[in-house]
């Protein structure tokens, strides 16, 4: 008798419509799923196909021996299947092993695809703490540097507490620096979109733009109070220049005076020595004859 194998694939008992007059809970989708509907990776879904025909074959292996059952008593040891049912049950057996051994080899592949599974997680799992670690050093990175950018806004510099020119003054006094300081930034701002073409490949912008502008201003302030400094450098070098003469003078006058004092103090002592020369004089002239 010929084996007849079921399909591959698996079937599902029809579920019986719940009576009205019931008042059990309906069964959860949930359960009515199987292991087909919950499993979608290829290498396991082989590994239940597998396992489903050899189940199948199973299953017509054991209808073939029930349908041709060997008699029980005394004449069971003679008894012996007829050829054509011994060559089904040899077939099925053949085939329940060819079976058998696709589930094992689908096993091992699916044991294998779980191993290089695992390697590539922790693989990808380094690479995501790696790149965690480093974003961190980045945000520490970046708040120190934003401290640091803090700490140079706030730090009071020497020359902002200088007693310069107030800058309304030095620039109705000086138009011509003002105007170099200007022409200055001008050419800090074309080489700067020059430098930013070059490297780039193509312009930076519109010309004059808001970004340009910033940049023109704070360059204009800079030279601007370069150029008061030095202004300011230069007069304390007049003054103390000034200052120097002032002191070479002093000295000389301080030098002239000690030289005057010198000679009335020898003017003081000849005057004294001439008073004590004529005391004899004056007594001769108060003698009465």
């Amino acid at each position: 008798m010929p084996v007849v194998l079921p399909s591959a694939t698996s079937t599902r008992l029809p579920i019986a419509p719940p009576r009205p007059t019931s008042t059990r809970p309906l069964v959860p989708t949930a359960a009515l799923m199987t292991a087909a509907d919950i499993i979608t990776d290829p290498d396991l879904r082989a590994v239940l196909d597998a396992a489903s025909l050899a189940q199948q074959q199973c299953d017509a292996l054991l209808s073939l021996l029930a349908e041709h059952p060997l008699p029980t008593g005394k004449n069971a040891a003679d008894s012996q299947l007829s050829p054509d049912v011994a060559e089904g049950v040899s077939t099925a057996q053949k085939k329940l092993h060819a079976h058998l051994a696709a589930v094992r080899n689908q096993n091992r592949k699916a044991l294998l695809s779980v191993r290089s599974t695992k390697h590539a997680t922790a693989e990808a799992r380094h690479e995501v703490d790696t790149l965690h670690l480093a974003l961190q050093n980045l945000y520490y990175e970046q708040r120190h540097l934003e401290s640091e950018i803090k700490a140079c806004q706030g730090y009071e510099h020497p020359y902002q507490k200088l007693p310069l020119m107030p800058e309304a003054e030095f620039v109705e006094q000086f138009p011509e620096t003002v105007e170099s300081c200007r022409d200055t930034a001008r050419k800090a701002v074309s080489e700067r979109r020059e430098k930013a073409k070059d490297e780039g490949g193509e312009d930076v912008g519109m010309e004059g733009g808001d970004e340009d502008a910033a940049f023109e201003e704070e360059v204009f302030e800079d030279a601007l109070m370069k150029a008061r400094i030095e202004h300011e450098h230069k007069e304390r070098l007049a003054l103390e220049e000034k200052r120097q003469g002032l002191l070479k003078r002093k000295q000389g006058l301080i030098a002239e005076n000690n030289k005057r004092k010198e000679d009335l103090a020898k003017l003081d002592e000849s005057l004294e020595k001439f008073i004590e020369a004529a005391k004899p004089i004056e007594q001769t002239f108060q003698k009465e004859y």
